[in-house]
C-alpha cells in the first residue's frame, strides 16, 4: 500500500491540470477626460429607452444592448437614437456581473462617450469612466460621473465629483475637440 500516496498525487496534479479556467479579470487604466474624448467616436446625451440582454452566441456569455433617444449629439454621427453594449445582463435564471460595467435602467439619463465604430456596436469608453448621469434639480440640469476616473476611494468633496451645468459640460467636450481631433466631427447644437 505505499504507491497509493504518489499515485493519487498524480491524478490530482492531471485534474488540476486538465480543470478549466473559470476566473476571469478585466483591469482598465484610468484616462484623463481629454483622453476619453479623443477615443470617443460618439458623444452624446441622451435618456435610455431600452434595456434588452441577449445571449453572446459561442461564448456562453451574456450583454445588453442599450437604445437611448438622443437629447443633443455633442460629437461624431448624428442620430434620433443610438444603441451600444455593456457587457452584463440577465436572462432567465442566468445573470452576468461584470465589476466596472455600468447598469442602465429605462428612463434614465445619460452623457455618454463612445467607442467603437460600425459595424461593431460601441460600448461605453473604459466601460463606466464613459459614463456620466445626469440629475435635474429645478431648471438646472448637471452632470455627474457615474464613478471618479481612477477610482480607488471616493472622497466626499472631491472636485472631479462636483456635479457641472450640461451647458458647461458640453462646452469642455467641445473645446477639447477644437484643440486637435481631426477627422471627428463636432455637432453642433441647433440654436
Amino acid at each position: 500500500m505505499r504507491y497509493r500516496q504518489p499515485v493519487c498525487s498524480a491524478v490530482l496534479a492531471v485534474l488540476l491540470l486538465l480543470m478549466p479556467v473559470i476566473a476571469q479579470s478585466t483591469t482598465i487604466v484610468p484616462a484623463d477626460f481629454a483622453e476619453m474624448v479623443a477615443g470617443s467616436s460618439t458623444i452624446v446625451h441622451g435618456t435610455v429607452i431600452d434595456v434588452r440582454s441577449q445571449a453572446i452566441s459561442g461564448r456562453g456569455s451574456i450583454e445588453s444592448i442599450v437604445t437611448i433617444a438622443v437629447i443633443t449629439p455633442i460629437a461624431g454621427p448624428v442620430a434620433s437614437r443610438i444603441a451600444f453594449r455593456v457587457p452584463n445582463g440577465r436572462i432567465g435564471r442566468y445573470r452576468r456581473v461584470t465589476v466596472g460595467a455600468p447598469e442602465f435602467a429605462a428612463g434614465e439619463e445619460v452623457v455618454l462617450f463612445l467607442s467603437g465604430r460600425p459595424p461593431v456596436v460601441p460600448m461605453p469608453f473604459g466601460l463606466n469612466q464613459g459614463v456620466y448621469r445626469v440629475v435635474r434639480a429645478g431648471a438646472q440640469t448637471r452632470v455627474i460621473p457615474v464613478t471618479p476616473v481612477g477610482a480607488g476611494r471616493i472622497v466626499r468633496g472631491d472636485p472631479v465629483r462636483r456635479p457641472v451645468t450640461i451647458d458647461a459640460f458640453a462646452q469642455q467636450v467641445r473645446a477639447i475637440l477644437q484643440e486637435g481631433r481631426p477627422g471627428v466631427p463636432v455637432t453642433r447644437e441647433p440654436r
